[in-house]
């Protein structure tokens, strides 16, 4: 046993010295500077700036509490996307690959410590006679009974095993992000989808309300014609009216349909049996405040990804930058071996190993040096990709706050486009009873107050879209301090 001790204090000093010495070669990370505006270019609409209910962005507005549908209030549409939650397959997989991301933590941070391992083993064996120096033969044939343990650690020297956990690490927060820009994704899409459908309820209202209107006139051309002041050719006109506006509302009715199917699919359920009831209610609007921009990067959640993906690729190079320098691996073995049961657990079947081994690579072909040349590559393209995806960023929170601001005033001028169509179609219908005109004035007015009509449908629908998507592009109310922390990533889970 006297042996043993310079042993085991020569592996230890090499193991105190291996702590001691440790030091990461890689490049220390630090966020790359995204140039944004000050504040951004566009305003919200005048009616918001005139509204005592708006006042500019703070950390504290409501709407940035999570659930942002709610501004619309719509109780049917807030039902819809509670079910994203809970029953959506992209969101319960984005999930998944969240807890596959978080168990390749623990699988890294494993190389901290010692891999032990331990075993038996009973053989009977027969050695040759006709060896060069062959045993008795009554040592011929024996037993060989082993039990023992095996230890191994791998001091982290280069920071190695450091890079490859803050890679996980990352990686988790990463995918983390990727789950919130999913559900963010899935809720806007769903909202969409909502705003269209009723839309497409609002068109059908007025297509059967014209439908219906037209045959009252189709009613009326048949009996001045019956009467002698009308010409079939006006009766014919009336009944091609009428006939292709039914099929336009039959064409709405096959579109909303479609949307009804999407909706369905969003929360999970299979379209057969899925059924909303039509409502053309008004639409709410609601007052979203876009802050300042330097405050954009900490809510969108897809830059938070892309980020992290950075710092990532960032612990790759310091990975690609250790396999240059020496591994160094401490190992030790202990057991019991013997012959037969009687001598196999007794004091002299001991037997023990200790000591380190160091490897180096003294020649690869420049292998490493091409690894490492393509980890520092894929960082700076990942740089380049996050610029640019923050660019992207202020450029869609600007383009749906013109949007808003430009449709509105779009909005009042339609709204009085069609009180003039009405109008019009009013007075034609009037001269023609009276056989001032064709009925062709009278075709012609109805065609240009239904255009009108949905027309402005269609502006109301593209500002409620500009509002979701201006939601979606500031994130919908999340926040980069929302990402898991290294220490809860790492905390164990069932």
């Amino acid at each position: 046993m006297r042996k043993v001790a310079p042993a085991l204090a020569a592996g230890a000093g090499l193991a105190w010295l291996a702590i001691a010495a440790a030091c990461n070669v890689g490049p220390k990370y630090r966020t790359p500077a995204a140039a944004g505006p000050p504040v951004f270019t566009e305003q919200p609409p005048q009616s918001f700036a005139e509204s005592k209910d708006w006042k500019a962005a703070t950390p504290a507005d409501a709407w940035t509490k999570g659930r942002w549908w709610e501004m619309f209030q719509d109780p049917e549409l807030n039902a819809l996307e509670a079910q994203v939650d809970v029953s959506n397959q992209t969101l319960k997989s984005a999930e998944a690959r969240f807890r596959q991301a978080r168990a390749a933590i623990r699988e890294q941070r494993s190389a901290r410590l010692p891999t032990v391992t331990g075993g038996a083993s009973v053989a009977r064996e027969r050695l040759s006679l006709n060896r060069p120096e062959p045993p008795p033969a009554s040592e011929a044939a024996s037993f060989d009974l082993n039990l023992g343990a095996e230890a191994s650690w791998e001091p982290d020297l280069w920071g190695r095993i450091h890079n490859l956990v803050a890679s996980a690490v990352q990686n988790a927060q990463a995918t983390a992000a990727d789950l919130e820009n999913a559900r963010l994704s899935l809720h806007a899409e769903l909202a969409l989808d909502y705003f269209d459908l009723r839309t497409l309820d609002e068109e059908r209202r007025i297509l059967e309300s014209a439908v219906t209107a037209y045959q009252k006139a189709l009613d009326l051309t048949e009996n001045r014609y019956r009467g002698g002041a009308s010409s079939r050719v006006e009766v014919a006109e009336a009944r091609t009216q009428l006939e292709a506006t039914g099929a336009q509302a039959v064409d709405v009715t096959d579109l909303r349909a479609q949307y009804q199917h999407a909706i369905a699919v969003l929360t999970g359920q299979p379209p057969e049996g899925f059924a909303i009831a039509e409502k053309t209610a008004a639409m709410v609007l609601p007052v979203i405040q876009s802050g300042v921009p330097s405050a954009l990067l900490e809510r969108r959640p897809d830059i938070a990804a892309s980020e992290r993906r950075l710092a990532e690729a960032n612990s790759e190079v310091g990975l690609a930058r250790a396999a240059f320098y020496p591994q160094v691996l401490l190992s030790a073995a202990v057991g019991l071996e013997g012959t037969t049961i009687t001598n196999w657990l007794n004091w002299p079947s001991r037997l023990w190993a200790v000591g380190p081994s160091v490897a180096q690579t003294l020649f690869d072909a420049g292998r490493r040096r091409a690894v490492l040349q393509e980890s520092t590559a894929n960082y700076d393209a990942l740089v380049a990709d996050y610029r640019q995806q923050v660019l992207t960023a202020f450029q869609q929170v600007e383009d749906n706050l013109a949007s808003l601001r430009i449709l509105e005033d779009e909005a009042q001028r339609q709204r009085r486009a069609v009180e003039a169509a009405r109008e019009s179609e009013k007075l034609s219908l009037n001269r023609y009873k009276g056989g001032l005109v064709t009925y062709l004035e009278v075709v012609t007015a109805q065609s240009i107050r239904l255009q009108n009509e949905r027309v402005a449908v269609g502006v109301e629908r593209r500002r409620l879209e500009a509002s979701v998507l201006l939601i979606r592009a500031l994130g919908g109310g999340w926040n980069a301090s929302s990402l898991p922390q290294p220490a809860e990533l790492t905390e164990k889970t069932k």
